[in-house]
């Protein structure tokens, strides 16, 4: 089965929620009906339920009312079949793919952050999983000194997938953390190093900066690191995940250099309605969604591809 097969039956199985109640409701809604102005302004308002954005949402719109106008959509069928060209082309080649230090200049290191209850743990598993299967070595650093249980929930999830987890006191200096690990993992010769950091609101300053300070010790470490920063963020959350996405990268920031978001892990797409949110989330950060969760287990990660998501977003 080639990928692409693989990440649209994955894709497929994470939105069926997401399918059978917004795009299920669309496609009743449309068929065998003339499009008219009524029927475009009730698109709108289950487009903007479905949590696809304000921006996109405008987008698709005006672009319907226009081809309407024109003649060149009259029925609502064909309206399907126009938004899905429509959202596919909203997603420019880019390079989705994760981000690899250069031959020989040390491990690559993924720091990973989020707010409190997103799936972060359990996303830097599935993203040691996916690794794994690349034969790539991996090392856990356990950054997330403050939250009761963080360290064991790594090591619970580090033993079934076979790795070694870099620890420290509990509500010790997740930066020393850091720093241990760093070593640890250029002197093992590991492929890769992923930081596990506290939970924290894109609001507390104090953290923010402690998530600096971490990174700024990883540079110093590994020249060239961290090669990605992750955000986690939970589709369920719908609108909030938005502000957080809008907020963790205007925050994420030290006065000496940028703390950019690389990239952005999507959890919990199978537990939502509201698998919109893939789109919207293109629409308020240029930080390229890259994985998306699509299950409970440490398989259920999937590489972000848009013509698959699509596809099976708007599968029968």
């Amino acid at each position: 089965m080639g990928l692409f097969s693989k990440v649209f039956d994955s894709f497929k199985k994470g939105l069926e929620r997401t399918r059978e109640a917004v795009v299920g409701g669309i496609r009743s809604m449309l068929l065998g009906r003339k499009l008219d102005e009524d029927l475009i302004s009730e698109l709108e308002t289950k487009l903007i339920a479905a949590d696809v954005g304000q921006k996109t949402t405008r987008h698709l719109i005006d672009t319907i009312r226009t081809e309407f106008r024109a003649g060149r959509l009259e029925r609502g069928e064909q309206v399907l079949d126009y938004m899905k060209s429509e959202i596919k082309r909203m997603w420019p080649e880019a390079d989705r793919a994760l981000r690899f230090a250069s031959a020989g200049s040390g491990p690559t290191v993924i720091l990973v952050t989020g707010v409190n209850g997103v799936g972060k743990t359990t996303s830097i598993a599935k993203l040691c999983r996916y690794l794994r299967n690349q034969d790539k070595t991996v090392l856990l650093g356990a950054c997330d000194t403050f939250r009761a249980g963080a360290v064991r929930q790594l090591e619970i999830w580090a033993e079934r997938l076979g790795v070694d987890v870099v620890k420290g006191q509990q509500g010790g200096d997740p930066a020393a953390v850091a720093f241990d690990a760093c070593a640890s993992a250029k002197a093992r010769n590991v492929d890769v190093l992923i930081l596990d950091t506290a939970g924290r609101l894109q609001t507390q300053d104090p953290m923010m900066r402690q998530l600096a300070k971490l990174r700024s010790v990883v540079t110093k470490q590994i020249p060239g690191a961290p090669h990605e920063v992750l955000l986690v963020l939970d589709a369920t959350s719908g609108q909030n995940a938005l502000r957080q996405a809008e907020e963790f990268g205007k925050s994420t920031g030290s006065t000496e250099q940028p703390f950019g978001l690389t990239g952005i892990i999507l959890s919990k797409l199978d537990g939502t309605a509201k698998g919109g949110i893939v789109v919207a989330v293109k629409d308020v950060t240029n930080t390229p969604v890259k994985f998306v969760g699509t299950g409970e287990t440490s398989d259920d990660l999937a590489p972000f591809d848009p013509d698959a998501f699509v596809e099976a977003i708007f599968a029968e």
